[in-house]
């Protein structure tokens, strides 16, 4: 079947499943099954045809237990697997049970594109656990309030092979002995969505061992009340933000009461963008634009750069564009995270060697065809990304935002003078993995 008509199939099934239910409901693990849920074992491999099922069952295992039908048996194995389901866009709840009722067990659960959502959550033996999360799933298409397409985001080659723009809500779990007894998935209308536009340092990194803050961000907010949406792409400036119709789709979904989150810099730094040449402008024009939708516009200046002087010092290397945006908020009066002066703090606080911990670089052969050293002072790594995720919780938190009430137990208070040890981050790695560097310096 050709991608187009595949496409075409996808939204007919949507139309019709959910026409008549408004979500579903699995039974991960033996023949045994709980009333009014949809049968998952080892071989349930993904479908086109029924919407559902694993990305990969080679070294899937059904478990067995007995008793309680729905929680007496599992899926495990002994590396990361993948469940998809086809499903329209949109924010959903998912609520999963985790655990063994005869052992121990360790999950992390990962949506989409790597984005955090619980991690390392260990039961006790014969313990299940059950847990919330909530998700937001995109498509390309830009309709209109009927719901009729009226226009397209305008992908890159790359990003068509990206787990969040296929149709599909794609659960990752891993970890050591990631156990899963069901997983039921039901609309949510209610959540407040936090939309992330940017560049390489804020979108959802598919590869292994590229990260960034946006992806790590879900994993500190509380499930059923906010939902992150994350709209950034690679390489992109203000304008190529516009000219593939990313913001387009945004004003499309944007509701009263939701965020926006802005952070450029890099990319329109480095592409000759002058702040008179429109970064200013178009700020001002994606600020006012979000007032009238009535939503909630956020800037966020962009992070510095692995560049120190002789005395150890971080380097501005983004010329006025942090201090643009700091201007604009002042003129506009809209909240603003200082994500470039929290960042020079992390990064001095860690120095020029242990800095490199939290970006891209790694020696030769780290991963699958990469002959040559990773050495890149621009993107990050989970690590990094995970401290500059903490950086944007923190500066919500310190400025007192609305958004503060709905900061998750997951956020400890974060002194970016002293760094969470490198070693005790726990990130067990997806099979997703490519040294190929992401577009955008």
């Amino acid at each position: 079947m050709m991608k187009k008509e595949l496409s075409f199939f996808i939204l007919f099934f949507c139309s019709l499943y959910f026409g008549q239910q408004s979500g579903f409901k699995f039974d991960f693990g033996g023949g045994r099954v709980e009333n009014g849920f949809i049968p998952i074992i080892s071989t349930s491999k993904f479908d086109k045809n029924i919407g559902y099922g694993f990305m990969d069952i080679s070294a899937l295992q059904s478990v067995d237990n007995g008793g309680n039908a729905l929680t007496g048996d599992f899926i495990t194995s002994n590396k990361p697997f993948y469940f998809s389901v086809i499903i329209p866009e949109g924010n959903y709840n998912i609520q999963l049970n985790l655990g063994d009722k005869k052992g121990t067990s360790e999950t992390t659960v990962r949506v989409e594109n790597r984005r955090l959502m619980l991690n390392d959550v260990k039961t006790k033996q014969g313990e299940i656990v059950e847990k919330t999360i909530t998700v937001h799933v995109k498509d390309s298409i830009i309709r209109n309030q009927k719901g009729e397409k009226i226009g397209m985001v305008k992908l890159k080659p790359r990003e068509r092979k990206y787990l969040h723009w296929d149709n599909l809500l794609t659960i990752e779990f891993n970890d050591k002995a990631p156990k899963v007894c069901s997983l039921i998935i039901q609309p949510n209308k209610k959540a407040k969505t936090i939309y992330l536009t940017g560049d390489s340092t804020v979108v959802d990194a598919q590869y292994e061992p590229w990260a960034s803050w946006g992806q790590i961000l879900p994993y500190f907010f509380i499930p059923n009340e906010v939902v992150i949406a994350n709209y950034a792409e690679s390489g992109e400036t203000l304008k190529a933000f516009e000219d593939r119709h990313r913001i387009d789709k945004i004003w499309t979904q944007l509701k009263p009461g939701d965020y926006l989150f802005i952070q450029f810099g890099h990319n329109d730094q480095k592409a000759g963008n002058s702040i008179k040449s429109g970064y200013r402008k178009r700020l001002k024009e994606w600020i006012q634009k979000t007032k009238q939708l009535g939503a909630i516009p956020v800037l966020v200046t962009s992070m510095n750069r692995r560049v120190f002087d002789e005395n150890d010092k971080i380097v501005n290397t983004l010329d006025d564009f942090p201090d643009a945006m700091r201007k604009i908020a002042k003129e506009e009066k809209v909240d603003i995270i200082d994500l470039n002066a929290l960042s020079k703090t992390l990064f001095e606080a860690m120095g020029p060697e242990a800095a490199k911990k939290a970006f891209v670089y790694y020696p030769a052969n780290a991963y699958p065809n990469q002959p040559n050293v990773l050495a890149d002072d621009t993107h990050f790594n989970p690590y990094g990304a995970y401290e500059l995720a903490k950086c944007v919780v923190k500066s919500i938190v310190d400025q007192n935002l609305p958004l503060e009430k709905y900061i998750s137990k997951n956020y400890k208070n974060f002194n970016p003078n002293k760094p969470d040890d490198v070693n005790k981050f726990h990130w067990p790695e997806s099979v997703f993995m490519e040294s190929l560097k992401p577009d955008g310096n």
